[in-house]
């Protein structure tokens, strides 16, 4: 005990490890703040530990300051960042979704830099809704009636449930009641709309006869859902959306269809496969359609409803829809790229989604080629670099069965596993996220934008100096 007590003696106090730091040079151009807590983070953890036994006495001042400065350095990972995308997934969630286009940034930028007619008609001077011209936009370019913007889809089926089926039975087949992300799976949006939910099927085949016998007094809705971000092959079988809405109609019940991925594009014309379109479903049909914003859209985080004027407006009028309602820079953003599909001979140029999925694989295989050249003259001789073949995915809960062919730089790092170099490629002042295949790190070129082409040979560079700097040391 009395080591214990002795070694607590050793360690500096915060105000004093901070001091040092800051004589040293060592956190230049930090916050104070920062330094404090990341003192006293240390410290703390320290004192944890030769309270436990777990180290025999305090470090040296120098290890302590050394272990000070790598927390500060971790801390700037924390928190969102900019990062360069290149794992070959197209709408990746982690990483944010959707690029938005130059456009929609600019529009951004306008409406956060001043005032900005939020909520007042300019030509008479007099209130409107703040979502007006974007659902105007929604009805031109989906043949819908009404529309109504909430902050992300699964608000959007929560709030279309909680106003037209709280209390009634919702009726969905078991093959598409989908996690959609985070944990957050349909029954318990369902259920925490005030809707009761009805299985009907099996999780592979669902017929119209099993609707029909699940449908009775106390039903509100047959919901159909999208399995946007997984697939199901071999012995299954589905019902068609016009089917389900002559049954609902025949029957005095809503046909809602989920869509999920929010596309606008027909992406039949690239080569893949089809993904249902909102105007496709309220042709068939249905009553009201719901979809994302940020994923095959290509705009912000946003949830849509589109279909029936009188159910839209109900549900705009269920106190929900005012907090699920989006800012003004979500507003701008969703507008901007929903101009953009005005021009639709333009729109795989503008918009970033659609371009990446779009861009001709040789293209990339140029970039590629001219990429790994540049790093195999920093490499030093102690990294061998390639390019590969690599395969593309679109994801982000859409086109799940969809790859993309594309090419790699190859990284075999040599001195470090392809682990560490990646964690090391995490660290850089500009961030690059790739993946590992049998020990090589391989970095996607159709997921990075061509001007960033730059700041990743920069950042390789700077984890091949990193790493050469510790195998001498």
């Amino acid at each position: 005990m009395e080591d214990r007590q002795e070694s607590l003696r050793k360690l500096p106090s915060v105000e004093v490890v901070v001091e040092k730091l800051e004589g040293a040079g060592g956190a230049s151009g930090r916050p104070r703040r920062k330094m404090v807590m990341a003192a006293r983070e240390v410290v703390s953890e320290l004192r944890r530990a030769i309270l436990d036994g777990s180290l025999a006495e305090a470090p040296g001042e120098e290890e302590i300051l050394e272990r000070v400065g790598r927390r500060l350095a971790e801390s700037r990972l924390e928190g969102i960042r900019r990062v360069i995308n290149a794992t070959g997934v197209i709408i990746h969630t982690n990483l944010g979704r959707s690029l938005l286009a130059e456009e929609a940034r600019r529009a951004v930028d306008e409406v956060v830099s001043s005032y900005a007619s939020l909520e007042m008609d300019l030509l008479t001077g007099k209130r409107t809704s703040r979502t007006a011209h974007v659902c105007s936009l929604l009805a031109d370019l989906t043949g819908c009636e009404a529309a109504l913007v909430v902050n992300n889809n699964a608000a959007a089926v929560m709030l279309v449930l909680n106003t037209l089926c709280s209390g009634r039975e919702v009726i969905v087949s078991r093959g598409e009641l989908v996690e959609i992300g985070g944990s957050f799976r349909l029954p318990e949006i369902i259920e925490r709309s005030g809707a009761k939910l009805v299985e009907v099927g099996t999780t592979n085949r669902t017929r119209l006869e099993d609707y029909e016998r699940a449908l009775g007094g106390g039903t509100g809705a047959v919901l159909k859902v999208h399995q946007s971000n997984f697939m199901m092959s071999g012995f299954v079988e589905s019902v068609p959306c016009a089917e389900l809405a002559d049954l609902a109609r025949d029957r005095g019940v809503l046909l809602i269809d989920d869509l999920g991925s929010g596309a606008l594009h027909d992406f039949s014309d690239l080569g893949i496969e089809r993904e249902p379109l909102p105007r496709d479903s309220l042709r068939s049909g249905a009553h009201l359609v719901t979809f994302s914003g940020d994923k095959l859209m290509g705009g912000p985080q946003a949830g849509v409803v589109v279909g029936e004027r009188d159910l839209v407006a109900e549900c705009g009028r269920n106190p929900m829809a005012r907090a699920l309602r989006v800012d003004k820079m979500t507003l701008a953003a969703l507008q901007a790229t929903l101009d953009l599909y005005l021009e639709p001979d333009l729109l795989l140029e503008r918009l970033p989604t659609l371009r990446m999925i779009a861009t001709p694989v040789e293209r990339i295989r140029e970039r590629a080629e001219r990429v790994a050249e540049a790093l195999a003259r920093e490499a030093g001789g102690e990294a061998a670099i390639t390019v590969a073949e690599a395969e593309s995915r679109i994801r982000g809960g859409a086109l799940p069965g969809s790859s993309l062919p594309s090419y790699a730089v190859v990284i075999s790092p040599g001195v470090i596993a392809a682990d560490d170099f990646v964690f090391e490629l995490r660290r850089c002042e500009v961030p690059v996220v790739g993946r590992v295949s049998e020990d090589r790190v391989l970095l996607d070129m159709r997921t990075v934008e061509p001007s960033e082409d730059g700041l990743l040979i920069d950042s390789v560079k700077h984890v091949f100096a990193r790493t050469a700097t510790r195998e001498r040391s």
